[in-house]
């Protein structure tokens, strides 16, 4: 397993970390306030590799655990991906244990949740998203809620039809989340698809977070995420199947944000037209934008993605000359 959890520490963005040949030291990835190297992962080969420890976390559910935990929460995957992925000892991003979906245990994990779990999250209204400039409308409108117990915000994941297959709860005080045991793995589901689906939209923001997508619905641009930083061929079949023809690449401003343009390039490319979102250099994302306006005006003058637009005629001259 020490290739596949040491690939994936290596592509995330870690804060002061210190590489050694037994451990690495960083901030916790899981509270943004952290400015102490504290916290470490076991990387020697044996039971516990994987394993950290993060002396400052307040919650003891995220003071230790094993690399699946780790691995889930950096992916923003299920556990139950995490562990896929950790036993099939794969190292790539974006498209492991896809020939599983063929697999006998598919439909077990794809069947739909009962939609009556939300109505208790439902019953307590959360500043936390209002505090994100997101609506009250499209907070009802995708259904999100608030868990009092865990302290955290709850947003549903629904398949294309409409269909809860998934919740993801978030903590409020920092950034760890979960998502409902038993939903339905991340890599087969795009957020807020379904709504897409419903009113036809055929020109739509793509983004990695579910609270940039809900902001993008609130300053009136329509949108989707994918829930990280990867497009799996999953998640391409989903927005193929959909109305969508103009696909806006509203990716983070970071390393991670521009690996996802390069696969949604790479996998949507001759499905819909693609287009380029320049959020300004100060901004970490469409959520870090405080000016709804700006949001429009960004979207609303997006233009063609250059390198796509270079690819097609790549392309077309190959079938010329053949």
């Amino acid at each position: 397993m020490i290739n596949s959890i040491q690939s994936i520490l290596h592509e995330n963005d870690w804060t002061n970390a210190r590489w050694t040949p037994d451990k690495l030291i960083a901030c916790s990835p899981f509270r943004d306030t952290d400015d102490t190297p504290s916290f470490f992962v076991d990387l020697r080969d044996g039971p516990y590799q994987g394993c950290w420890f993060d002396p400052g976390a307040e919650d003891p559910e995220w003071r230790s655990g094993g690399p699946a935990k780790l691995v889930a929460f950096l992916r923003n995957i299920t556990e139950e991906e995490a562990r896929e992925l950790l036993h099939d000892g794969r190292d790539i991003p974006a498209d492991y244990i896809t020939l599983r979906l063929r697999g006998p245990t598919v439909n077990k994990r794809s069947q739909p949740l009962d939609n009556g779990i939300l109505t208790d999250y439902q019953r307590i209204s959360s500043t936390y998203l209002s505090g994100r400039r997101i609506s009250h409308d499209i907070q009802t409108l995708f259904q999100t809620g608030y868990d009092s117990r865990a302290r955290a915000v709850t947003f549903p994941w629904f398949d294309s039809t409409g269909r809860l297959l998934n919740v993801k709860h978030r903590k409020v005080a920092d950034k760890t989340f979960w998502y409902r045991k038993g939903g339905a793995p991340i890599r087969s589901l795009v957020y807020g698809i379904h709504i897409i689906n419903q009113r036809k939209i055929k020109r739509v923001l793509l983004v990695e977070s579910e609270t940039d997508c809900l902001y993008a619905w609130s300053c009136g641009v329509p949108a989707i995420a994918v829930g990280g930083s990867s497009l799996t061929a999953e998640k391409a079949d989903i927005i193929r199947k959909s109305p969508v023809e103009e696909l806006l690449l509203g990716g983070d401003n970071d390393r991670a944000g521009r690996a996802l343009r390069a696969q949604i390039r790479e996998r949507l490319t001759s499905s819909c037209a693609l287009y380029d979102v320049k959020i300004p250099d100060e901004y970490k994302d469409i959520n870090d934008i405080p000016d709804a306006e700006m949001v429009r005006v960004m979207c609303d003058g997006a233009e063609r993605d250059r390198i796509c637009v270079d690819m097609k005629l790549s392309v077309g001259k190959q079938r010329r000359i053949i």
